[in-house]
């Protein structure tokens, strides 16, 4: 936990505020004055219009109505001299006289210009040398003074805290044998003996009988580990499926350059020889890896090892989704590689390419196939848009209508890969149209990688993706001020702030942003110091649930 300073900043009205709320006495506006005091003398009588002042207002009005006959012209010497040269009409004309004139106007203020400034007059631009023009000089505009405030710099906010998740959740702690007892209002985790006789983050800073600020507490936890489930097992180590699209696109040719030689290979050449070779690295590294294969074309295969026959789903199968997470949980999980890495390498050689695209299904059940262990990878390698069963794009292209939207799909797909702490990548080879707007939230929501490659650097591709670690899933983090203090930018304002993030991998950082409650009667006095408390509840590799605590003390300042 990483703040922007090591102050916590408070507005110097706001402390302003406190002080003079603190030293004036509450008193009900219904009752009258304390001090209140009977005149002596009565008031004085209105005050009457004599003569002269009447006299006085009208010849102000005659003033006002000679004025107002006069018209303001910018060359009024021009139109004077219009007028002059003239010739009167001398034709009566004939007036009604119903009409009634108006009241005259009143007279222009002194403050209030003549002319309008609302035009800012741009300069031109520079011109060549044969045409020279004159060019106006700056003393000439006048500075709008929209240009000074935007000229300011803008004020950085102090009040933010870095998460660093991957760095904090790397941090070896012993765990305490004793479980936290949060706060029934809060859940906040204050004292290290296992009580909690007055939370510090649910005192009531607003209550009149709180004449100060709560004190810390001397014995606050500052940075504790808790296993939720001491009993739960430690499950085994995580898979990694292979998604691997086989539709008729795949076996489109590409040109590549082998040293001084070009050769023509298909797309699915490509992929096979990128999957072999990381298959061979994984086996001769971590032996110990389960490693999965689904191919989707028209329909969906499931290929199987020694004691398990491949799988085929096709037709009305692939359009239910249901019925596909049931096929996955009923399916063993695959053996690690050092068991089945020569039968994968046949699969991954015996591949061959034709069909549609029911790239959908198939993602669904991966994720639902890779659920049953935390950290599991689904690596989709695809080169076109799905064009088949659940999550049609090219259906979405055509009717916006659609019963099942392909995006509210693929959105719904990414929330139950992170609730079950799958991590989805997706690869597409260079120069296809894969619809990546869809596929790359799904991604995204998953802590996945979105990598559009040529066909000849799959396997480094794939080798990145693999050796970018899982650190934790289903992370959840909170964060707790005193009611003093409350976020910003967070769905719900309050002194509490939860974020769902879900996977966490090395890169994983998020951000909180606070400041003072400008609502609540009291705020933090300079000079004093506040508690600010870290809640981070994930599930470890291992599928252990754990809760990390951090709290820290910062000094309050209103000196930016």
């Amino acid at each position: 936990m990483e703040f922007a300073c090591e102050f916590v900043y408070v507005s110097p009205s706001l402390v302003q505020r406190n002080n003079q709320r603190s030293n004036v006495t509450k008193r009900s506006a219904l009752l009258p004055p304390a001090n209140r005091m009977r005149p002596q003398s009565p008031p004085p009588p209105p005050p009457t219009r004599s003569a002269k002042n009447k006299k006085q207002e009208r010849s102000q009005e005659v003033k006002v109505k000679k004025s107002a006959s006069f018209v303001f012209y910018e060359n009024a010497q021009f139109h004077m001299d219009q007028e002059a040269t003239s010739t009167p009409n001398l034709v009566p004309q004939q007036t009604n006289p119903n009409l009634k004139t108006g009241p005259a106007l009143p007279p222009r203020p002194s403050f209030m210009n003549l002319i309008p400034e609302y035009v800012t007059v741009l300069p031109s631009p520079p011109t060549s040398h044969s045409s020279p023009q004159k060019q106006p000089s700056p003393t000439q505009f006048a500075q709008s003074p929209t240009g000074k405030a935007e000229s300011k710099p803008l004020q950085g906010n102090p009040n933010v805290v870095l998460i660093s998740l991957a760095r904090l959740l790397a941090e070896e702690a012993p765990p305490h044998e004793w479980e936290p007892s949060p706060c029934s209002h809060c859940g906040s985790v204050l004292d290290c003996f296992n009580e909690v006789n007055e939370c510090y983050f649910c005192h009531p800073w607003d209550c009149p009988s709180s004449v100060s600020s709560p004190h810390i507490p001397l014995n606050h936890l500052q940075d504790g580990l808790f296993l939720l489930h001491p009993n739960e097992k430690p499950q085994s180590t995580s898979l990694i499926i292979f998604c691997i699209d086989v539709s008729g696109s795949m076996s489109i040719t590409s040109e590549v350059s082998v040293g001084e030689h070009d050769i023509h290979r298909t797309r699915l050449q490509f992929v096979q020889e990128a999957v072999l070779q990381c298959v061979q690295r994984l086996s001769e590294q971590q032996p110990d890896t389960c490693v999965g294969l689904i191919t989707f074309s028209y329909q969906v295969t499931i290929h199987g090892w020694e004691n398990f026959t491949s799988q085929l789903l096709s037709g009305a199968e692939l359009t239910k989704s249901e019925h596909l997470k049931k096929v996955a949980a009923n399916l063993p999980s695959p053996p690690p590689l050092s068991q089945n890495r020569e039968v994968l390498q046949r699969q991954v050689m015996g591949l061959s390419a034709n069909g549609t695209t029911a790239l959908g299904p198939a993602a669904l059940l991966a994720i639902a196939m890779a659920s049953r262990q935390p950290g599991s990878k689904v690596i989709i390698c695809t080169d076109g848009k799905a064009n088949a069963k659940l999550g049609n794009l090219e259906d979405e292209d055509i009717d916006a209508q659609t019963p099942v939207s392909a995006t509210i799909f693929y959105q719904d797909l990414g929330e139950y890969a992170v609730s079950q702490g799958v991590v989805v990548s997706v690869l597409s080879i260079e120069g296809t149209d894969c619809r990546l707007d869809e596929l790359g939230r799904l991604a995204d929501r998953t802590a996945g990688k979105v990598v559009i490659a040529r066909p000849n650097q799959l396997h480094t591709e794939f080798e990145q993706i693999i050796q970018n670690r899982t650190i934790a899933t289903q992370c959840k983090v909170t964060l707790l001020l005193p009611r003093s203090l409350r976020l910003k930018g967070e769905k719900k304002a309050g002194h509490k702030g939860t974020r769902e993030v879900g996977n966490v991998n090395q890169d994983t950082e998020i951000t909180f942003r606070f400041g003072a409650n400008e609502g609540s009667k009291f705020v933090p006095a300079p000079g004093s110091r506040v508690s600010i408390q870290l809640q981070i509840k994930y599930r470890q590799r291992n599928g252990q649930t754990v809760l990390r605590v951090f709290t820290a003390d910062q000094e309050v300042t209103d000196d930016r």
